[in-house]
């Protein structure tokens, strides 16, 4: 059984949390802005070694670093499986290569090619890479579009179950104009989401488009700077969540603009009972964390009826 906990919980934890982070710095070095980081983390389920585990892929890109972490779950303990790929610009090197390591004493092994990975604003690519895990002759994770390629590095085939991906989440700078890309829908495609303001004197407003097609619009930001409407792709009925309070009431000192959190959640919409009762059971026992329950190897143990995907937006004027 997964269970993804209903998103204002979630959103209500990651102001606080990133209130503290604000308090903190300021404690420690008074008005000094930290560097922009740019991430991307998608949190996957596979099977390795006999198990269904969360594993979480991180793109994380600051202005002279740019990281690769994958996270495989290790369900008996807290000491997970890491392994780090370093992206620098000028290591070409180290844009192709392998790295292993052993999960519940089960080998796997990460490849990469990202010698012509394209980038936008995210530090995650485009196209032209491929990041892939193998084990026990099957690939149980594959990122990016060369497939046929990791495959035939890999010697491995496809793996029999396929992994899903359960939640997203990125933070993004951007001056007016932000885009992400998300498996919403039926998932056998990424669609595009372009958020766009107008915060100019007078009623300010939002847009959010999927795929070219205007999705939603908001007007007077003023009073609806906090909400969430529904909207349908791929037929699929999904709850888009928003919190623009900060860049509707910046008073322009460093760190008083904060970013625009949005929330993009398929799966269960518009049951307030069930709203009411998973926000409880987040704030009274994961605050506000995402929760899994990781089975044995059962085929029926994988179905996920939900998707969230957190995006927080900030300005950079």
């Amino acid at each position: 059984m997964i269970m993804l906990k209903f998103p204002w919980a979630y959103l209500t934890a990651s102001m606080n949390q990133r209130d503290q982070k604000v308090e903190a710095e300021e404690e420690e070095s008074g008005t000094v802005k930290p560097a922009a980081q740019s991430f991307v983390t998608c949190i996957h389920l596979a099977k390795i070694a006999d198990l269904f585990r969360t594993i979480t892929v991180t793109w994380s890109k600051t202005l002279i670093n740019h990281t690769l972490f994958i996270i495989v779950e290790n369900p008996s303990e807290d000491n997970h499986y890491t392994c780090k790929i370093d992206l620098k610009t000028w290591q070409f090197w180290g844009k192709k290569g392998l790295k292993s390591f052993k999960v519940d004493e089960v080998r796997v092994d990460v490849y990469w090619d990202l010698r012509a990975a394209k980038f936008c604003s995210s530090p995650e690519p485009v196209s032209d890479y491929y990041v892939a895990l193998s084990s026990r002759g099957e690939v149980v994770i594959l990122l990016g579009d060369r497939k046929n390629e990791a495959f035939k590095r890999s010697k491995s085939r496809p793996s029999l179950v396929d992994a899903t991906l359960v939640h997203k989440k990125e933070s993004v700078y951007a001056k007016r104009c932000f885009c992400t890309r998300t498996m919403l829908g039926k998932g056998k495609r990424e669609h595009n989401i372009i958020i766009e303001t107008n915060l100019s004197e007078g009623d300010p407003e939002m847009w959010i488009t999927v795929d070219g097609m205007d999705s939603i619009r908001v007007v007077n930001l003023n009073w609806r700077f906090r909400g969430n409407e529904i909207v349908m792709i791929d037929d699929v009925p999904v709850d888009v969540f928003w919190d623009v309070h900060d860049w509707v009431f910046s008073d322009g000192t460093i760190n008083a603009a904060g970013p625009g959190i949005f929330i993009f959640k398929q799966g269960n919409t518009g049951d307030q009972n069930e709203v009411e009762e998973e926000e409880e059971e987040v704030n009274s026992h994961s605050n506000g964390q995402i929760m899994y329950d990781t089975k044995d190897c059962d085929d029926s143990q994988t179905t996920i009826s939900e998707f969230c995907h957190v995006f927080y937006a900030w300005k950079t004027e």
